[in-house]
C-alpha cells in the first residue's frame, strides 16, 4: 500500500532557496525531507545549512515563490 501526501508550498528563504514553508511545516526541496522543529536557548526555530534560525529571525526572511522564474535557456 501506498500513501502519497501533498504539500502546496507558499514561501520560501531568501538566502536558501531549496527551503520552503507550507503552513507551518518546512521542507528541503532538494532532498524531499521535512526540517523538524527545533527548541534552541529559549527559542524556537529550525536548522537551515547547519545553523539555527529562530522563527523570530527567519520571518522578514521569507518570500512568496514566484509562479515563474528566469531561466536563461
Amino acid at each position: 500500500m501506498i500513501i502519497t501526501i501533498k504539500y502546496l508550498c507558499k514561501y520560501r528563504l531568501n538566502f536558501a532557496q531549496n527551503y520552503v514553508f507550507s503552513g507551518d511545516k518546512c521542507f528541503n526541496s532538494k532532498t524531499n525531507r521535512e526540517i523538524k522543529q527545533v527548541y534552541n536557548n529559549g527559542s524556537i526555530g529550525y536548522n537551515i545549512n547547519g545553523k539555527f534560525h529562530s522563527l523570530k529571525s527567519l520571518k522578514p526572511k521569507l518570500e512568496k515563490i514566484p509562479k515563474k522564474e528566469y531561466c536563461p535557456f
